[in-house]
């Protein structure tokens, strides 16, 4: 079962940094939510789709 969440907290992780990366922000802004998701895989993720995410 651990397994399986690792590898769906994975595969959020990359959805989110590549969204990141392809968004309206500044670049070093994208820099600081790639680092921030790939430091704090859950935390990271959480925060950018509701902090630092753009409607």
């Amino acid at each position: 079962m651990q397994g399986i969440l690792a590898v769906v907290i994975f595969l959020l992780d990359i959805i989110a940094i590549i969204d990141a990366l392809k968004s309206s922000l500044e670049t070093g802004k994208k820099v600081l939510w790639v680092i921030l998701i790939f430091i704090l895989p859950v935390v990271g993720l959480i925060l950018y789709y509701l902090v630092g995410k753009k409607k």
